[in-house]
C-alpha cells in the first residue's frame, strides 16, 4: 500500500485513547468519541482528561464525534467500546466499512446472555471481516507514559497479524502475535473476575500469602475453563493470562481489584457501578463465568464466590470464609 494504512479507534475510554495515541506515532489514526467535547479536547489540547488525567496524547491523533465519519474510509479498525455495547457499536459501524478491514477487539468481557466473545459478535455482525483482539497486561496510564510493555495481537492467520505489529508497536511497547484466539480472549474476562477476588483479599487485610493463593489458583480456575471452551493450555501463561492476571490483581489502578476493595469495605455492587466512571468488566462477566461453568461442568471455587459477593448473596469475609472450607487435594485437581 503507497499510501499510510488508516486506523480507526471506536471508544475515547482510556485504553482505547492509549491504543490510538500509539498507532498515531507510526501511521494516521483516528478515533470516534460520542461526546463531541471529548473528541474537540482531543483535537485542541492532546488530552483526554476525563480518562486519562493532564498525559499527553500523539500530537498526529484526530478525533471526531461522526461513527460514519470515523469508519468509512479506516484500513483497520480498533473496537475499544465495553463488551455490553459491543454488537450495537459495530451494528451502527456496518453501513460505513469497507469489506475485508480486519476488525479489532480491546474489550476483556463477555456478551450478556449470550456468552459470545467479541470476536464471535464480529464474525457475527460483520461476516467476511477478519477478526482479532489485542490484549496483554496493559494499564493505560503506565503506557502512555512510555514504562515498558507489552501486548498481543491474536489472530487465526498469522501473517495478518505479523502485518498489524508495526502499527500498534513502540520503542519501549512491544506487540507479539498469537494464533490462539479463544484463549488469549477469554484470558482478559476470566482474570478480571479474580481480579476482584485479589481486591477483597486486600480490602479485608488477610495478608500476602493469601493473594498469591488467590492468584495461582485463580490462574488455576482461568486454564480449566479455558481450556474446556477451546483455548491452549500454553496460552494462559503468557501476557495475556497470568501476565494479566497478575497486573490487574495487584496494580493500585486496576478497576476490577478496586471493586474488590471496595466491596470488602461493605459497599454495595449498585452503588459501586454507579461511581465509577470507567467500567469495571468483571462485574457483569461474573455471572456469564458461572453460566459457563456449569455447562461445561469446571469447578470454579474462587469465581463462584466472587459471583455471590456481587450479587449480594454473601459478604467479603462470607466468601473467604467459604474458600476456607474446601479441603485441599492434589494441587492439580479442581478445587
Amino acid at each position: 500500500m503507497s499510501r499510510p494504512v488508516r486506523v480507526c479507534v471506536l471508544g475515547a475510554g482510556s485504553w482505547g485513547t492509549t491504543v490510538a495515541s500509539l498507532a498515531a506515532a507510526n501511521t494516521q489514526a483516528l478515533i470516534w468519541a460520542r461526546r463531541e467535547d471529548v473528541a474537540d479536547e482531543i483535537n485542541r489540547e492532546h488530552r483526554c482528561h476525563r480518562y486519562l488525567g493532564d498525559l499527553p496524547l500523539h500530537p498526529a491523533l484526530r478525533a471526531t464525534s461522526s461513527l460514519a465519519e470515523a469508519v468509512a474510509n479506516c484500513d483497520v479498525l480498533v473496537m475499544g467500546v465495553p463488551s455490553h455495547c459491543f454488537r450495537q457499536t459495530l451494528r451502527d459501524a456496518v453501513p460505513d466499512i469497507r469489506p475485508w478491514v480486519p476488525v479489532i477487539s480491546l474489550a476483556k468481557g463477555l456478551e450478556q446472555n449470550t456468552h459470545r466473545r467479541m470476536t464471535q459478535i464480529i464474525h457475527e455482525e460483520m461476516p467476511g471481516h477478519p477478526a482479532g483482539l489485542l490484549a496483554g497486561p496493559n494499564i493505560a496510564k503506565e503506557v502512555l507514559q512510555g514504562l515498558a510493555a507489552a501486548a498481543v495481537i491474536a489472530m487465526p492467520d498469522e501473517q495478518i497479524a505479523r502485518s498489524l505489529q508495526p502499527l500498534f508497536g513502540a520503542r519501549v511497547f512491544r506487540a507479539y502475535t498469537n494464533t490462539d484466539v479463544i484463549g488469549c480472549e477469554l484470558g482478559g474476562p476470566l482474570k478480571n473476575v479474580i481480579a476482584i477476588s485479589a481486591g477483597m483479599a486486600d480490602g479485608l487485610g488477610v495478608g500476602h500469602n493469601t493473594r498469591s493463593l488467590v492468584i495461582t489458583r485463580g490462574l488455576a480456575e482461568m486454564m480449566r475453563l479455558g481450556t474446556a471452551l477451546g483455548g491452549r493450555p500454553e496460552t494462559f501463561a503468557g501476557l495475556t493470562g497470568l501476565g494479566d492476571l497478575l497486573t490487574t490483581c495487584t496494580s493500585p489502578l486496576s478497576r476490577n481489584r478496586q471493586v474488590g476493595e471496595r466491596l470488602a469495605r461493605g459497599e454495595s455492587t449498585a452503588d459501586i457501578v454507579a461511581s465509577m466512571r470507567m467500567v469495571a468488566e468483571g462485574i457483569k462477566t461474573s455471572a456469564v463465568v458461572m453460566e459457563l461453568a456449569a455447562q461445561y461442568r469446571v469447578s470454579m471455587p474462587i469465581a463462584e464466590e466472587v459471583d455471590a459477593v456481587i450479587r449480594g448473596r454473601h459478604t467479603a469475609i462470607e466468601a473467604f470464609a467459604g474458600l476456607r472450607r474446601i479441603s485441599p487435594g492434589s494441587e492439580g485437581e479442581a478445587a
